[in-house]
């Protein structure tokens, strides 16, 4: 199976910060590196940075609760961190989310073509089209246009992007001192697009990606998002709260690949885990409990309101949650409304167990955790997982320690690196040149 870690650039989770084990020196290069050091000695496939352009202020219309209870906030810039994070490490990949709202093509395309190049293939871009509207507003908008317009736009985002990486030819510098020719000519051109979000000449400054393009990922849950990421994502990031869900879910967009004349297997789907172990379930319960008694409802109702971009203050805390129209992260507002739905929960007890969820089920002891990742694999609801901490360095050191053995005794995992680029170790073919035409709309 595939395995990767998520992890902020900045304090994990609402209430992670809160732990007697968690750093407290998340705006440090050595704390990253601490982490890319552990998570290559379990041999993990790649890391896995999140962002968001803003402070939050989805709850009550001001950026106060964010900061207070640390919920979505500090966010430091993801490529230098995965930057850093590549430089302490040789075999991990590493992965920045970069949104398609507010950055440009060109730069963007650069940019992971020279991390690319920088580690030999281990970069991937975790595209994203902002679910915020205090995104919207730090760039001149105020709020976020429409899901339709905005997934219109990355569309057109990733097919200048890819043109660009593919406006060189592999064997297009040849550097040869003696003769004092660089590189061939011929083999570099401009792309001229001109469409109804960007005008881009081109061709890019930096020579085509060793893998071609960067490992593209992408998390889209409503009908738009999936057929997008069927298109365009080799990595899919989802949440789940049930495996009977995280399998229609793996069913669905494999067909939509295979739809959209991709082979599935080609399509990676990597459900969000969060791990607690204990030296028995009873144990790891007690060590949820204790994590959740971090968690006030305040923080976990702003964490909630962060991510479907909705003011949770108008509704009731002892009432239910009502339907919502148009969240931010539809993944995470069904996972909610899955949860809320099953165990009869209110506005207020919804906000608790969502500051301290932990997706995957994956609380027990090691050997339990590695039968529900067998059985969720087996099951075909995911190809691997993403894992997150809550709270870093300590969770994945108990992870690395515990549950990556459990799972190389069985032969689930991996037991050293391959040769490669990150696209290699995820068993994903390289682009050819040109495949930007068949993976547009």
């Amino acid at each position: 199976m595939i395995l990767a870690a998520f992890l902020n650039a900045g304090v994990q989770g609402t209430a992670g910060w809160r732990h007697r084990d968690a750093s407290p020196a998340f705006l440090t290069a050595a704390h990253y590196v601490r982490i890319a050091k552990v998570l290559e000695e379990g041999k993990f496939h790649f890391a896995f940075v999140p962002d968001a352009l803003s402070v939050p202020r989805s709850l009550g219309n001001s950026f106060a609760p964010a900061v207070k209870w640390g919920s979505g906030t500090p966010r430091l810039d993801p490529v230098p961190v995965i930057s850093v994070m590549a430089a302490a490490t040789t075999h991990l990949g590493v992965a920045a989310t970069v949104s398609t709202g507010y950055h440009e093509p060109y730069n963007v395309a650069r940019e992971f073509a020279t991390i690319d190049h920088l580690t030999g293939g281990r970069s991937g871009w975790n595209v994203v089209t902002s679910f915020q509207d205090a995104e919207a507003q730090n760039f001149g908008e105020p709020k976020l246009p429409p899901r339709p317009q905005r997934y219109a736009r990355a569309e057109e985002f990733l097919e200048v992007a890819t043109r660009l990486w593919d406006s060189w030819a592999d064997d297009t510098i040849i550097a040869d001192q003696e003769s004092g020719v660089f590189g061939k000519p011929e083999n570099v051109e401009a792309i001229d697009h001109d469409g109804e979000h960007f005008r881009v000449q081109g061709p890019l400054s930096v020579p085509r990606p060793p893998q071609g393009y960067p490992v593209i990922i992408q998390a889209g849950a409503s009908e738009s998002g999936r057929d997008f990421a069927a298109r365009w994502a080799d990595v899919i990031f989802c949440s789940h709260e049930s495996l009977e869900s995280a399998i229609a879910f793996y069913a669905d967009v494999k067909a939509r690949a295979a739809a959209h004349g991709r082979d599935p297997d080609q399509v990676k789907i990597l459900p969000a885990a969060t791990p607690v172990i204990g030296v028995d379930t009873k144990d790891a319960l007690a060590k949820h409990e204790a994590f959740a008694e971090l968690v006030s409802v305040e923080a976990g109702l702003s964490r909630l309101a962060y991510h479907v971009n909705v003011d949770l203050t108008k509704y009731d805390v002892d009432g239910p949650l009502p339907t919502l129209e148009e969240v931010g992260v539809e993944g995470h507002y069904r996972e909610v409304v899955e949860f809320a739905e099953r165990e009869k929960l209110t506005v207020g007890q919804i906000g608790r167990w969502y500051g301290a969820r932990t997706e995957g089920s994956l609380v027990g002891s090691a050997a339990g955790i590695a039968d529900t990742m067998e059985q969720w694999v087996d099951a075909r609801a995911a190809d691997g997982f993403i894992i997150q901490a809550t709270h870093v360095p300590g969770s994945f050191d108990e992870f690395v320690a515990e549950v990556v053995p459990e799972l190389q005794r069985r032969r689930l995992f991996r037991t050293e690196y391959e040769d490669g680029t990150l696209r290699d170790n995820l068993g994903l073919t390289r682009p050819q040149r040109g495949e930007w035409k068949a993976r547009r709309r």
